[in-house]
């Protein structure tokens, strides 16, 4: 709506140019309309025109710059939560690792108390050998958190990047603007 009210107001001001020049040129005499009145006219004409253009070029740019802007911020707002998850689950495996490493150190101490009970050491022995495989489980579970935490990072970072790009291009967009 502002674009339409802007050319209105252009086009209006240029009716009121030409009226007025019409009527000079009614009083005036040849030589001085075809010098005078007629070239400022074409002159305030082709600027008008030109402004116009620069008008209706802006805002589409304006309005794609933030678009992309937002979605951007989107972007980052995804990655962050994701992030966030990822660390949850990271501090929850380490617990379990951590959980799973004492109870095989405690397991293996254990071991040493009986060792003349066969029955005793062959129990221990399954009992270690089932907390070995869940911490080798939750340690892979402990490396992959570890890197998908890494890359998420790295993604967040060069989205963030990409943000500061856009920014930047809006307020150059502003410069420019407000030069007008």
């Amino acid at each position: 709506m502002k674009r339409i009210t802007s050319r209105t107001l252009a086009f209006a001001f240029v009716a009121v140019v030409i009226i007025s020049g019409r009527s000079l040129v009614g009083r005036a005499t040849q030589s001085e309309l075809a010098s005078g009145v007629l070239a400022a006219l074409l002159t305030e004409v082709r600027g008008l025109r030109t402004a116009l253009e620069q008008m209706a070029t802006a805002g589409p740019r304006v309005q794609l710059a933030l678009g992309r802007l937002q979605l951007q911020e989107q972007r980052i707002v995804t990655l962050v939560r994701r992030l966030e998850d990822v660390r949850s689950n990271l501090a929850q495996s380490r617990k379990q690792y951590d959980e799973a490493a004492r109870l095989v150190k405690d397991l293996s101490e254990g071991l040493e108390q009986e060792p003349n009970n066969p029955d005793f050491q062959r129990d221990r022995g399954t009992q270690i050998k089932q907390a070995k495989n869940e911490l080798a489980r939750v340690g892979a579970e402990v490396q992959r958190f570890s890197v998908e935490e890494a890359a998420l990072m790295q993604d967040i970072g060069s989205e963030q990047n990409r943000w500061s790009d856009f920014n930047q291009r809006l307020e150059e967009l502003d410069r420019v603007l407000g030069r007008r």
